[in-house]
Formats: structure tokens, sequence, C-alpha cells
């Protein structure tokens, strides 16, 4: 067995069979004409659009930072995207996949970074100086991925299907409470106390927006379920310019074009938040593992092999560099989208260089304020209603993952443990008044006790646990 294939038998990625080159209208090396390839890159920036604002726009909120602070970071989040995602198309020396593959601003450090910022507001910090320990920690956290790119075959004996599957689970159903509260009309409304937070013209708008999100999902039309999200965002924003609660007073404050200043927060750094973010970047490469490994399928390219590892290596390490080009450039992780596969299925084109199109919208985008400024005026309600149904479907990918191994008592023990301490703190977090700042930033986000329970457990508990019940003879030779 050659170096390659043994690392591919270690990291135990399924043989899919590969799509039939046929199917493709152009594959990974082909050169689309301008029209079309622009055609494709649209539809990929439209599957990936939402989830690239949706966690700048929460953790804005969250922070109660101001219109054009808000706007700034959701253009840096555009704007990064189109960069990271250049890099991860055209592979630059080592880093990058040279596939097809979008980056955007993943989802699973959501909880966490929530975390980070509550604690340092707290803790008596502006929401400037939040946001510098945000960045400080997600820019040294990005160097556990950039690590860990070179070593892809040793994770699967830390990192169990049960142990990233618990996680993953905890990481949706601990968002499930921000979606909520969104819906209701968010932390601020809930702040203010005037009777306005969970105001049923609240509740029938999110809840409009929920129907929307669902109803298109079961559709039988694919351009409709792929767009579900959006749509629904759509409607709901256009319902809100007639009720009349959407706010464009900011608008007239943001320059028509703006530049990306790198730490235009500062930086600063503390272990105890730093912490749950390691696991985040392990779980970050495994996901990047199995998202380039479907693009690499539905490209027709080979899923094992020498080549397949070295572009799943380079993958893993764009990421973790795009992951701290993120943090310089005052934005979130970055990590693949694994949406964007459904697109080239779609198309049936799997040209890398449709990425570079991708590339050069998103980063025009982000280079211009006012579009920022547009969805950062997204009332609460219409969010919370549109991200619930994702957070809920990020909870059950993870219990997929779980599912897909055989459920003995030992797992079955692992994910109870893990799902009950990890979401208990986010439940009742007053446990952690009065504790040490160290002790309560590492254990107060549900993803670093939920997940270090989990690991901890898969390692300690034996193998094979005592069965429950006994034979005949064992229950006699007790007896003698």
């Amino acid at each position: 067995m050659t170096e390659a294939n043994a690392e591919l038998a270690a990291l135990d990625v399924p043989e899919e069979e590969l799509v039939n080159r046929s199917q493709l209208l152009y594959g990974l090396t082909d050169r689309p004409p301008v029209v079309e390839a622009i055609f494709v890159a649209f539809q990929h920036v439209l599957a990936a659009f939402v989830g690239i604002i949706t966690p700048p726009i929460i953790i804005c909120s969250s922070l109660g930072l101001d219109a054009a602070n808000t706007s700034y970071l959701i253009s840096m989040s555009l704007f990064a995207s189109g960069l990271c995602t250049f890099i991860q198309c055209k592979k630059i020396g080592p880093v990058g996949s040279g596939l097809l593959s979008l980056q955007g601003t993943s989802f699973a450090f959501l909880g966490p970074i929530l975390g980070v910022g509550s604690i340092a507001l707290q803790g008596g910090k502006t929401p400037e100086q939040a946001l510098a320990l945000i960045f400080g920690v997600c820019f040294f956290g990005s160097f556990v991925e950039i690590i860990l790119s070179r070593f892809l075959h040793l994770m699967n004996k830390i990192i169990t299907p049960v142990v990233s599957g618990t996680v993953v689970m905890i990481i949706g159903l601990g968002l499930i409470k921000t979606g909520v509260t969104s819906l209701a009309g968010g932390a601020a409304a809930l702040a203010k106390n005037d009777g306005s937070f969970g105001s049923w013209q609240n509740l029938a708008l999110g809840g409009t927006v929920l129907l929307i999100v669902v109803l298109l999902t079961l559709s039988k039309n694919r351009f409709l379920r792929m767009g579900a999200i959006a749509i629904g965002l759509a409607v709901g924003y256009i319902a809100s310019l007639f009720m009349g609660i959407v706010n464009f007073s900011g608008l007239s404050a943001l320059p028509l074009f703006s530049l990306p200043i790198p730490f235009r927060y500062g930086m600063s750094f503390d272990w105890g938040a730093f912490l749950p973010f390691i696991l985040l970047y392990v779980l970050t490469a495994i996901e990047t593992v199995g998202d380039l490994t479907a693009t690499s399928a539905v490209s027709g390219e080979p899923v094992k092999g020498s080549l397949y590892i070295r572009r799943i290596k380079g993958g893993v390490l764009g990421d973790g560099v795009n992951s701290l080009i993120a943090a310089v450039l005052n934005t979130f992780p970055n990590t693949t989208f694994s949406q964007n596969n459904g697109v080239i299925q779609m198309t049936g084109v799997g040209s890398r260089y449709v990425g570079f199109y991708v590339a050069a919208i998103f980063s025009l985008l982000g280079l211009v304020p006012i579009v920022g400024g547009v969805f950062q005026a997204i009332p609460q309600p219409v969010l919370g209603g549109a991200t619930l149904v994702m957070f809920g479907s990020i909870a059950v990918a993870g219990l997929n993952i779980v599912t897909s191994v055989e459920l003995d008592r030992r797992s079955m023990i692992i994910v109870a443990v893990s799902l009950g301490l990890g979401l208990g703190v986010v439940f009742m977090p007053q446990i952690f008044a009065n504790k040490p700042p160290l002790f309560s930033n590492l254990f107060g986000s549900a993803i670093s006790t939920g997940g270090l329970t989990a690991i901890l457990l898969s390692a300690l508990l034996p193998r094979e646990l005592p069965s429950s019940t006994s034979s005949k003879a064992e229950r006699l030779a007790e007896v003698e």
C-alpha cells in the first residue's frame, strides 16, 4: 500500500463512485466562455451569500455594535470570502485544493464567539475591545488547523464519528437559543423590557419567514430548494418595509467605497477564551476533508490516491491560512462551503476558473459598504425565522454523523453526558458566577464543555462495557 493510500485508509474516507466526466459540461481545468462562467458564478454566489453574511450580523447584534461598524464587518466578511475563495481555487504553492471550492464565514464558531464577546462585555470591555479579543483568539487558533493539515491521517484516532457528531449537535442546539431570541425581536428588544420582545408582530413576521423556508425546502424544484433561505429572507425583508420597521437611517453615513484596514480593532488574547477554539479548528479540518471529498466526486476528480491526498492537505492548509487572513481583515473564521457542491451538480460545471469569478464578485461586494448596510438593516425577527431552520439543520447533521456508526451502550453514554453538560452551561450560565475568569471562559462554552467531555469519555471509557445481563452459568458462579 502506498503512503498516500495508507493515509486515505487512516482518514476512513468512503470510496464513492466518481461522477462520469461525460456528465460535466466543463471539467476542473476547462475554461468556460466568460458569459457562461459569470452566469454559473452568480449561482454559486447566491447559494453562499446568506451563509456568509449571517454570522457577522448575529455577532454584531449581540455585541451592540452601531450600524457603521456592523456594515464594515459584513463587508469584510464578503471581501475575505472572495480573497479566500481565490486562494482555495487557485492553489498558491501548497496552499489551496485547486478545486472549485468556495470559502465563507463558518457557523461552527458562532457560539464560542458570542460567548467570548458576552464575557468581554460583562468584564467592562467595549464592543470594539471585545472584537479585538475575538479576532486575537481566531488568529492564533488558525495555526491549529494549519499544523493539523500535515497530520490529517492521525485525526481519526482522536475525533471519532461519535465525538465529532456530538459536538456538531451541540453547536446546532446551542445556537437555537440565539435563533429564537432573534425571532422574538433580538437581544436589544429583550434588554429594553418595553413589551416589544415576543410581540405578536415579531412572532408573526418571524414565523412567516420560517414557514416559507420550510415549504420551499420541501419543494421538488431544485432552484427553490437551494434558494429557500434567501427567498425567505427576501420576502420577510419586503414585508418589513411595508410594515415600516426597517431602519435605513445609518446608510447615509456610509462611504461609497471602503478599503480593508488590517487589524482595525487591534488584537488581544486570553487563554481561557482560546481553548474552546482549539477543538473547533480540529472539527473544521474534518469538515473540510468531507466537503473537498464531495467536491472532488461531483467534479469527476479522484477521491483516492496521491493527487487526492495532496488536494485534501492543501485544502485544509488553505482553510487554516484563510482563517488567519480573515482575522487580519477583521472578520471571522473561514471554511469550505458544502452547499456549492449542489450547484456543481446542477450546472454540470466543475471548472475551478469559475471560482475566480466568484472571488471577484464577493470581493467587489465587500468593497461597497452600502451592501453591508442594506443587510445590516434586516429586522431581527426576519433573521431569526431563517436562521432557526439553519441552526436546527446543523443539529440534525450532527445526529446523522453520530448514527452513521453503530450506537452501543458506550456511545450512548458519551453522547448523553456530553449533551447534558454542554447544553447545561448554555441554559444555566449562572453556575459560573463568582468563578475565576479562566474557569468560566473555558467551561462557559457549550463547545468546550461538551467537546472536552466527549473526547475524555471516548478516551477513558473501556471499548467493551460489561453487559447488563449475564448468563445462567455466570450467575451460578457468582453465588458459589
